[in-house]
């Protein structure tokens, strides 16, 4: 059996899995007991190809001659974005070519629609590399875990922000600095508003909620917070409470309704996520058959998403003409809770003048409205200058804490909003 794969963008992936087809090739035949074999390639910029060693590979700028070539039997789609991405899919799904892409952001707005179409067709829609790079998330919920109902995951899911969290916490820098490196280094791009504002994890957040509770989560529906407000005084602070911040893309079951959100968390430094540092991502998973399972490695980059994009190829061909499964099965309805129902403990940071009574009124407010507090920090005594007031609370309701906030936030001896940041549950 021969396989010919045709891969639509020769850049940062596109040129991984093309390095990989053709440097890999006997390794994956041996396999896979069949040969796979590039035999078209994409891409708008003619000088593309000439990084590669391309002899009997055809070569075009019109992604349409490669839907088109009758010696493709998967598309890989790998230039990104919603069009026209989305426009290439659905035109090699109608022809009965089988695709492969690395589009979280498309996949977030659109996998309905592509699931419908690939159905449709009789054909595979697969997506490793949308979610984590180079691990096997998406096999491992689907296939691996299939015997589970889940109940939380939690996701380091952005390298570019965990880069920068690690950085802060264990080299003491601000959130501005180690940005502006990450820039200069190529860990984030530029602008990186999609990564530091959460957004580009809310993309997989929404992949994974689908896959886990087999039912349609709307983007707009998951909570998302970025990176941008976490300072150093925060890293510092929750160290000495013993947690390390991240962000996380949070799921969970709550009694039959689905949490969705984005967040920066703070994580005990005991829990197998808060040992994951610069650009690694690792997913932390709890079934009720498997109990807890961690997957960890490169989120990003040419080779590690080059390896999933090759990894649904040679699922593909090992179907071998048998009925291809869903994209995505929305088998239920289910609501996803909006963030004023989370039930959780709270870091608070405060900014205050140091005043005598400021404590008793803080806590009398947050009392009036349910909230009650675990612990406090205050080392800085200073009567002329604001100072940091560091509260942790017991489980409260988010709307209640939310309330609180607000009315605490227009005391006079407040000098900044209080900065929130949700606690990990365990």
């Amino acid at each position: 059996m021969a396989i010919g794969v045709g891969v639509i963008g020769a850049g940062t992936v596109g040129g991984g899995v093309i390095e990989t087809l053709l440097g890999n090739r006997a390794v994956i035949g041996e396999r896979l007991g069949a040969d796979v074999s590039l035999v078209h390639v994409a891409d708008m910029r003619p000088e593309a190809f000439e990084a590669f060693e391309l002899g009997g590979v055809t070569v075009s700028e019109d992604a349409r001659a490669l839907i088109a070539d009758p010696k493709v039997d998967v598309v890989c789609e790998l230039i990104g974005g919603l069009e026209p991405a989305r426009t290439f899919i659905l035109e090699a799904l109608g022809a009965g070519k089988s695709v492969v892409t690395a589009n979280k952001m498309l996949l977030a707005h659109h996998a309905p629609e592509l699931t419908e179409a690939a159905v449709a067709n009789g054909v595979e829609l697969r997506y490793e590399a949308a979610v984590a790079g180079g691990i096997p998330i998406i096999k491992s919920l689907r296939e691996g875990l299939a015997a589970n109902r889940f109940e939380c995951v939690y996701g380091i899911l952005n390298g570019t922000c965990n880069y920068i969290l690690s950085r802060m916490t264990y080299e003491g820098l601000e959130f501005g600095e180690v940005l502006r490196q990450a820039m200069e280094l190529g860990f984030a791009e530029t602008p990186p508003d999609l990564d530091i504002e959460g957004h580009d994890t809310a993309h997989k957040c929404q992949i994974v909620a689908s896959l886990c509770f087999s039912t349609e989560v709307a983007l707009d529906e998951i909570h998302v917070e970025g990176v941008t407000k976490v300072t150093g005084a925060d890293v510092a602070y929750a160290r000495e409470m013993g947690y390390v911040i991240k962000l996380l893309a949070v799921v969970r079951d709550v009694n039959g309704d689905i949490e969705a959100r984005v967040h920066p968390t703070l994580v005990p430094e005991a829990h197998l996520l808060a040992s994951v540092r610069n650009e690694f991502n690792a997913v932390y998973v709890e079934g009720d058959v498997a109990g807890a399972t961690l997957y960890y490695g490169r989120g990003a980059g040419r080779r590690p998403t080059a390896s999933a994009v090759v990894s649904d190829i040679v699922d593909i061909a090992r179907r071998d003409g048998a009925p291809p499964p869903r994209p995505f099965v929305y088998a239920e309805k289910r609501t996803v809770r909006n963030i004023g129902q989370h039930v959780g403990r709270y870091y608070l940071r405060l900014t205050t003048l140091d005043k005598p009574g400021v404590l008793g009124s803080v806590c009398t407010i947050l009392g009036n409205h349910g909230v009650s507090i675990a612990s406090c920090i205050q080392k800085e005594e200073h009567e002329e200058r604001p100072v940091h007031v560091v509260l942790m609370t017991h489980e409260t309701v988010e709307a209640s804490l939310r309330a609180a906030l607000a009315e605490i936030d227009r005391l006079e001896f407040i000098r900044e909003d209080t900065h929130a940041l949700r606690v990990i549950q365990e």
